[in-house]
């Protein structure tokens, strides 16, 4: 976060703002340099995703026999 004017604190909705726009930031993977935390981490990641749609398509399939 750049301060405006040296010595000055940012306010809280410059904090946020700083915040919000940092987590929209788009992440490239590289496999060649993922190590073995990066491999398993997106293992996990992606298996959670399909644990998720399961249980979201199970869930929509018994409404509809209700």
């Amino acid at each position: 976060m750049r301060r405006k004017m040296k010595g000055r604190i940012a306010d809280k909705t410059e904090k946020i703002i700083t915040l919000q726009s940092a987590k929209a930031e788009d992440v490239e993977f590289s496999a060649i340099e993922a190590d073995h935390d990066d491999v398993e981490a997106l293992r996990r990641s992606e298996a959670a995703d399909k644990r998720q749609l399961k249980e979201m398509f199970d869930n929509h399939d018994n409404e509809n026999e209700k």
